[in-house]
């Protein structure tokens, strides 16, 4: 292969990282946090919970409590806990704490999203709530949650996704660093798509969905990654998610590298499977100048952080060393560099979300770590069906 035609292909596998680092860096410009709408409106909405709990005895009684200590009238809400094909005493436990329980025994349909199904057929069935709020059954919540939501559905809002937080970030160095990466990729990306009045996409924990919307648009997701799968549906309906920044749910994120190894490899070949629709949604987006459904495409196709920055990192070492063999500057390598330039930009602003401090740049120290077990991780490349596999939490038995 001659000097041009390599300078040419390092050139083209240069631009697509740098498109991808540039839409980030657009989107972390942008983060600024709006003020929030009044905490008062919509103070007449009714809201039903529902939580999702496959085999969660041990701590299904704190989430329903913590649900119930929410700042909204205790008549006006409600805790539905669906306990799908549990072998424990979920179901015991919730109901004991006040919740509403509905059991699931259906093996050959598990899955979250079948459990939301019935949660959610369950509540529009009983007609007491004007919305609901789904929790995952390890999460605790912000005691403003329903009033941050209320306040969004009163301006219209029809689907709304909390902020997402790691409840456990002193678990260890896995947790300190999720803890920044919740901030980067769920706090940056979606105060800036709020700012643009676009969809902050479906994070499966926080979601708030009107009666009307679900209504119209049934919940029929039961990919591994249903959250984003009823988002795109969302997106190509015309309804974007808002963002309400203001109220956080806390998830536990696991600590160990055989469950964190597991729950990595489902989330992202779930997003992978629909990373496949995004250019036929890319090209539907154009004619119509639809922007939620551009962006909602554009953001599937973008790399995961770690899979892009080492993929920046390593285009930036190969530029240069041709750079340095050819004599002159070679045109990819300002492309590299800006990719590399712009992803620290991002990564900073996000640790700045984090509100982590000096503990939080610490976790960063871990990213090389992090990005070797990415590695290592794809190349075992074992993929995993689409099951419900519930990732163990702190402290069980692995």
């Amino acid at each position: 292969m001659t000097l041009l035609a390599l300078e040419v292909a390092l050139l083209a596998l240069a631009l697509p990282g740098f498109a991808a680092a540039t839409y980030l860096l657009g989107l972390t410009l942008l983060s600024r946090r709006s003020k929030a709408p009044a905490s008062d409106a919509g103070s007449s909405l009714r809201f039903d919970f529902v939580v999702p709990a496959h085999d969660e005895e041990r701590g299904i009684a704190e989430t329903v409590r913590s649900l119930a200590a929410v700042e909204w009238p205790t008549a006006q809400r409600r805790v539905l806990v669906v306990a799908d094909n549990c072998s424990d005493s979920t179901a015991a436990q919730a109901s004991r704490a006040g919740a509403t329980v509905l059991v699931r025994h259906c093996p050959e349909r598990r899955g979250k999203g079948h459990a939301l199904a019935s949660g959610f057929a369950r509540s529009l069935a009983d007609g007491f709530a004007d919305a609901v709020v789904v929790v995952d059954a390890d999460t605790l919540v912000d005691r403003n949650l329903l009033k941050a939501f209320a306040a969004r559905i009163s301006e219209g809002a029809r689907a709304v996704q909390a902020d997402y937080a790691v409840r456990n970030p002193d678990a260890g160095w896995r947790t300190r660093l999720m803890s920044v990466a919740f901030s980067i990729f769920h706090g940056v990306r979606s105060l800036g798509r709020e700012r643009l009045k676009l969809s902050c996409g479906l994070r499966g924990n926080g979601m708030c969905f009107t009666r009307q919307l679900l209504t119209e648009i049934p919940y029929d997701a039961f990919s591994i990654v249903e959250d984003v799968e009823y988002g795109l549906r969302l997106g190509a309906a015309g309804h974007r998610v808002w963002y309400a920044g203001d109220a956080r749910v806390h998830g536990e994120m696991v600590a160990s590298a055989a469950a964190s190894a597991s729950q990595r490899r489902r989330w992202e070949d779930g997003r992978a499977e629909l990373r496949r629709r995004a250019p036929g949604l890319l090209l539907s987006a154009l004619p119509k100048a639809d922007g939620i459904v551009a962006d909602l495409a554009i953001d599937l196709l973008v790399p995961p952080l770690a899979r892009l920055g080492t993929y920046s990192v390593l285009g930036a070492a190969a530029a240069g060393a041709l750079s340095l063999w050819a004599g002159h500057l070679v045109a990819a390598l300002p492309f590299f560099g800006a990719s590399l330039a712009f992803l620290g930009v991002y990564i900073l602003r996000g640790w700045q979300l984090s509100g982590t401090g000096r503990v939080g740049l610490e976790a960063l120290a871990y990213a090389p770590v992090y990005l070797a077990w990415k590695m290592a991780l794809r190349v075992r490349g074992a993929r995993q069906g689409q099951e419900w596999i519930r990732t163990a939490r702190q402290g069980e038995a692995r």
